[in-house]
């Protein structure tokens, strides 16, 4: 199959989320893993106009999904070594998935 034709068919994983005061905030799932026996997700903001996406330098956020009495949840990373250490594995993971040199990840 050609490039472009994989390209064309490429659906973003998009999730919604809600905060505290019921703002709806939405991102595309980059890449997921599980480090240290936790699962852990890339996600970068969402925008619905792709030329809106492509002017903004997208920032990846880490999210950690947790559960509780059996409901999953996700919360954004904040603690700096685990933020370096799944932020490293995420870089390589990247690099290899993308051809992005890990050095721009940082």
């Amino acid at each position: 199959m050609p490039e472009n034709e994989k390209m064309d068919d490429y659906t973003p994983d998009i999730i919604t989320l809600e905060d505290e005061e019921g703002n709806e905030f939405s991102f595309e799932v980059i890449d997921a893993a599980d480090y240290n026996d936790t699962r852990y997700l890339a996600v970068v903001p969402y925008k619905d106009a792709a030329a809106e996406q492509l002017e903004e330098d997208a920032n990846l956020i880490l999210m950690r999904v947790g559960e509780e009495n059996g409901e999953e949840y996700l919360d954004v990373v904040e603690d700096d070594n685990e933020v370096y250490e799944v932020g490293a594995m995420f870089a390589q993971r990247l690099s290899e998935l993308y051809d992005i040199d890990p050095e721009d990840l940082k």
